[in-house]
């Protein structure tokens, strides 16, 4: 294996990382916020029951999941589309 097609290899990787943090992003920081809001709740009301911050946090990802959807799909298929139309150069 040469250095530009190890090069290509890790390019193609660092950019899949990359799509899967940016996609992941969105979801992750609605259950961040719902999740500490309801764990200042829960410390200023004393309330300590685990399905409280649980049931509300699966509601609030997939409020953000079906809100993001749209993007979702379009992000993927950019990269797919990139990495589909870059087989064609990487090999020759």
């Amino acid at each position: 294996m040469d250095s530009a097609t190890l090069d290509q290899a890790v390019d193609v990787g660092r950019e899949a990382l990359f799509v899967a943090v940016k996609l992941s992003l969105p979801l992750l920081l609605a259950g961040l916020v719902v999740g500490a809001v309801i764990s200042m709740l829960q410390a200023a009301t004393q309330m300590q029951e685990q399905t409280l911050n649980q049931v509300p946090k699966m509601f609030a990802i997939a409020a953000a999941a079906f809100l993001t959807f749209p993007w979702i799909l379009a992000v993927l298929s950019e990269y797919a589309t990139t990495l589909i139309l870059g087989m064609g150069t990487w090999f020759k």
